[in-house]
């Protein structure tokens, strides 16, 4: 498996969690990766937090003269990256060392171009998703977003068939991406065992719920 990955992760005032996000990637079992980060235009202190890993020469640090939210700012990074495949990480997350050789080894090793894996809520130490990992995704996606977003591993070259993701939106970009996914009758295969840690305390989910379920109807209408 000498396949590069690109790991990218777009950070907004987050500088209390955004270093045990760094760290869960330098710790990984599978070594040959890229780490991109772009720091969209913090007004506290991530930038200073970030900068301290600019010695590591797997890192390269990116910054915003202003803020982009997240969707242009993943975009931006995809267009700069230099990976087979693109790999996602949440600053306020944390992935198990063993996340890349697994996911990795199935993009490798079976017909699939989009791995993701469940995760382990750190509020409550849960499991998600819950039972509902073993539904049929295309009923589960007609209420809710099923996977997680910051475990993504997709191929580079079928994410640019794509184009990448869409700028239409603020919010919700994740589902709108997997939507596009299933229209070209491509499989997400979800590793069963958790290998994340999501945050659901203070983030985008739960900060800004009414806009991502506007987004998330918009881009279950328009392609249902």
């Amino acid at each position: 498996m000498s396949s590069k990955i690109s790991v990218i992760m777009s950070v907004y005032n987050d500088e209390n969690r955004v270093s045990s996000a760094i760290e869960s990637i330098l710790d990984q079992s599978y070594e040959n990766f890229e780490f991109l980060i772009l720091d969209d235009c913090s007004s506290d202190g991530t930038k200073n937090v970030i900068n301290r890993y600019n010695n590591d020469s797997r890192i390269r640090i990116y910054s915003n003269a202003k803020n982009l939210g997240l969707t242009k700012s993943l975009n931006k990074l995809i267009n700069i990256s230099k990976g087979k495949y693109i790999f996602r990480q949440d600053s306020d997350d944390i992935s198990f060392s063993k996340r890349f050789e697994k996911q990795i080894t199935i993009l490798e090793n079976k017909n699939v171009k989009v791995c993701t894996t469940r995760a382990i809520n750190i509020k409550n130490n849960k499991i998600i998703p819950g039972v509902t990992s073993w539904f049929p995704k295309k009923i589960t996606m007609k209420f809710k977003n099923p996977y997680i977003h910051g475990t993504l591993a997709i191929d580079k070259n079928f994410l640019n068939l794509l184009g990448n993701y869409s700028e239409e939106y603020y919010y919700s970009q994740d589902f709108k991406l997997y939507m596009d996914i299933f229209k070209k009758n491509e499989k997400i295969f979800e590793i069963k065992e958790p290998l994340y840690y999501l945050n659901t305390y203070n983030n985008i989910s739960t900060n800004f719920r009414l806009q991502q379920n506007f987004y998330f109807k918009k881009a279950l209408y328009k392609n249902g």
